[in-house]
Parts: C-alpha cells; structure tokens; sequence
C-alpha cells in the first residue's frame, strides 16, 4: 500500500517526517511492542511508543538533542513499562484460587508496578488513561504507579476506584492510594472521600478484612484533619 503526500510548508514536511518514523518504528520494532501485551490499550501504547521515538528523531534533526533523549526515554518506558507487569498479574489471579498465599502472590506484582513508577517517567494522562478504561490488569497498575509517584496521582480516579471496583483487591489499593494522599486534600475532597469510604463500610466491606482497618485508618486521619466524622 503505498500513499502520496504533497506538502507546501516546512511544518507540513516536519508532520509528514514524524508519521513517516511512527511508520518506519512500527515496521522495526513491531515484533518487540507487540510482546508487551496489554489487553485492549495493546495498540495504544505501541502507537504511542512509535510516535516518541518518530518525534525524538525529528527533534535530534531539529538540533534539539535534550527533546530527543526524553522523548527516547519517554518511549522505551512504554515499551518496558505495564504490559509485564499486567500479564502477570492477570496469570496470578487467574490461575490460583482465593487465598493469602494469592494476594500475597499479587501484592508482589503491584510491588514491581511501583518500583517501575520509582524508576521511569510516564505521562500522567495515559496511567490515567489505564486506571479510567483499561482492563483489571491495567488498572490495579496503574492504582500501583500512582501509589509511587505523586506526579501520577488522580484523587477523582482513585475515588472513583472505591466507589465503583472491579474487584476487593482494586478497592483495597484505591483505598490505600487515597490515604496516601490525605495530607494534600482540600476540605471538599476530605468530605468526598469521607462519604465513598462510609458508604462502601457494609455488605461490600466487612468488618474482617484489610479494606475494613484501612477505611478505619482513613476516617481517623480524616477525622484529625477536618474535626468531623
């Protein structure tokens, strides 16, 4: 297939230039994204990935060898980054059955979710984009990089998260997240998460388990915050 462009402008040629690499990219390192499978944002992040690397070269061109470096940089976390990490937590919860040695088992996977957070730089909007529409997989990940970078963190996802898991162990994580965030809440959010985390204490959250001591950690925290509960 093959697809003629005619361009009257330098920019126009720099665009033609970029999605020419994000092209080339794909062609050369198709084999090696397509092994960091994750779920339906698969080609997301393969498309993402390539147009970094296309656009690192145009500004290597350009004399911009700053630019180039993160944008390389930028593009191989997409490519080392969740895919793994996902998978593995997805064979986890898939192949063994409900249990401590099980959440232990993931709690190890989120671990690496976080020291990879620790270790390389992600663009805020797409972990976002991972925790709002991705698979389970992707988002217990994504709940894990926030849990380790500031930068990463949504306290409108995250709330979210707790109000409307996909599973014990995402709610746990959101959980978590939220009270990781508590000191840096504003007085409308403390009510807000005040409210998602009583409204969960119930049929869905019982008295026995770690979500129940950690929503009673977050409304003492709260509570010596804000002077209500």
């Amino acid at each position: 297939m093959f697809a003629v462009f005619v361009t009257q402008n330098g920019t126009g040629t720099g665009v033609l230039l970029a999605f020419g690499g994000v092209l080339l990219v794909l062609a050369l390192l198709g084999d090696r994204i397509e092994s960091f499978e994750l779920g339906g944002a698969t080609l997301r992040l393969r498309a993402a990935a390539a147009e970094r690397f296309a656009l690192a070269e145009e500004s290597e061109r350009q004399g911009d060898t700053t630019t180039a470096d993160q944008l390389r940089a930028e593009a191989q976390a997409l490519l080392d980054a969740a895919g793994p990490i996902a998978a593995d937590y997805q064979t986890v919860r898939g192949s063994m059955r409900p249990s401590p040695a099980r959440t232990r088992a993931m709690e190890e996977v989120v671990s690496r979710a976080r020291r990879l957070s620790e270790e390389q730089q992600f663009e805020p909007a797409e972990v976002l984009r991972w925790l709002q529409e991705g698979s389970d997989e992707e988002r217990v990940t994504a709940l894990a990089m926030m849990q380790a970078s500031r930068e990463l963190r949504n306290f409108e996802a995250a709330l979210t998260a707790i109000e409307h898991p996909r599973s014990p162990f995402e709610q746990y994580h959101a959980m978590l997240l939220t009270a990781q965030m508590i000191d840096d809440l504003d007085a409308t959010q403390l009510r807000q998460l005040t409210e998602a985390v009583r409204s969960q204490r119930g049929p869905r959250l019982r008295r026995d388990t770690d979500r129940w001591r950690l929503s009673e950690d977050i409304l003492r925290r709260v509570d010596g915050r804000s002077g209500t509960r």
